[in-house]
């Protein structure tokens, strides 16, 4: 499978991402949603908040211009939130998933699908 087939259809197509895209742990986008363009600087500061979760935590996670402030960050998985909206950051062994909902979807939906996606990748080697 395509690493743009896991963004429409794993990602973006449960209905519980607004969207996503994959990126390379040494940098680049390897796929993403239409139109869901990172700047270079918020894809390092996303792939650093993973090693530096005191960063993460007080400068917040950008993507797309916007800032979400960081409830959570660990070597694994980042998670930030804009009032109802947020965004969720998940390290497999090669790639990071980055993923954005908008409500009415809940965290706790975003979160299980993106985390399981991760969890499917990591058990085959990606």
């Amino acid at each position: 499978m395509s690493w743009q087939t896991y963004v429409d259809s794993n990602l973006v197509g449960s209905g519980k991402v607004s969207r996503a895209a994959i990126l390379g742990q040494q940098g680049g986008v390897w796929a993403s949603s239409a139109g869901y363009d990172l700047a270079p600087e918020e894809q390092s500061a996303i792939l650093a908040s993973f090693s530096d979760a005191a960063s993460a935590q007080a400068n917040g996670v950008r993507a797309r211009g916007q800032k979400y402030l960081c409830i959570r960050a660990d070597d694994r998985s980042v998670y930030g939130k804009k009032q109802a909206d947020g965004i969720i950051c998940v390290k497999t062994t090669q790639a990071v998933l980055v993923a954005e909902y908008e409500a009415p979807i809940l965290a706790g939906e975003a979160t299980k699908v993106v985390e399981e996606l991760a969890d499917y990748l990591i058990g085959v080697g990606y």
